[in-house]
């Protein structure tokens, strides 16, 4: 049997009850803005995870561009020195076949002056106390202010040979004989800085219509007495000295 003090009891408690279940508040506004903010974190955590992903892929690439470049600079430099010896090299093997050249043409140039004789007999001669180019280039000097063109010339370190064309002087008038003359000239260094002179000159006279004269050896010898003459005065010049 129900007790009058339960029964009291549950009286009061169940509209109690009622209240409370009546007053309780209503959270599904409140789930549904967390599960929206949930989603957006979620999101944004995929995208953060996203562009670390592409951060890492880009300095992949840049670490990849960096070595190309370090690895393109390196080989540059090493073309370049490669470039560099090849051309000092190639720089080297210029000056030797230039002084081979050189030492070649010497040699040839040597052999020509020692080859050539020049015949001198009856040629005149005479000892400068002078060195050989000195000599070399006065006689040089000396024929061109008389009118001669040399033809043939050839210098080494202790000879030198020189050949004229054949100059023509013309007759003053048709009754007074011309001449014609050649000069082949020898010059040989001597010891003590001595330079001996040579001079043979092939000497005519002409006559009128080309006619060739006789011509003494005396006047001869005196055409090659004048070229000597005249080297001797201009290396005795204060220029020469």
């Amino acid at each position: 049997m129900w007790c009058p003090r339960r029964i009291i009891a549950l009286t009061i408690a169940l509209p109690a009850l009622l209240v409370l279940s009546a007053c309780k508040p209503d959270d599904s506004p409140f789930r549904v803005e967390n599960d929206a903010l949930k989603k957006q974190v979620a999101r944004q955590e995929s995208l953060v995870t996203s562009l670390q992903d592409g951060n890492k892929v880009m300095q992949q690439q840049i670490d990849l561009l960096n070595q190309e470049i370090r690895d393109a600079k390196k080989a540059a430099e090493s073309a370049k020195a490669e470039a560099k010896a090849a051309a000092e090299q190639l720089e080297q093997q210029l000056v030797q076949a230039r002084k081979l050249t050189a030492d070649i043409k010497k040699t040839a140039i040597e052999q020509a002056a020692q080859s050539i004789h020049i015949d001198q007999k009856g040629a005149q001669f005479e000892d400068l106390p002078r060195p050989l180019n000195t000599v070399t280039k006065t006689v040089e000097e000396a024929l061109a202010r008389n009118g001669y063109q040399v033809r043939v010339s050839i210098k080494a370190d202790h000879k030198a040979v020189i050949v004229t064309e054949r100059k023509i002087s013309n007759p003053v008038s048709l009754e007074v004989a011309g001449f014609r003359n050649l000069y082949v000239i020898a010059v040989q260094a001597q010891p003590l800085n001595v330079t001996r002179l040579s001079v043979k000159a092939e000497f005519e006279k002409l006559a009128q219509g080309g006619r060739i004269l006789s011509v003494s050896a005396e006047e001869t010898a005196e055409i090659e007495r004048r070229l000597i003459g005249e080297v001797s005065k201009a290396l005795a010049a204060p220029s020469k000295t």
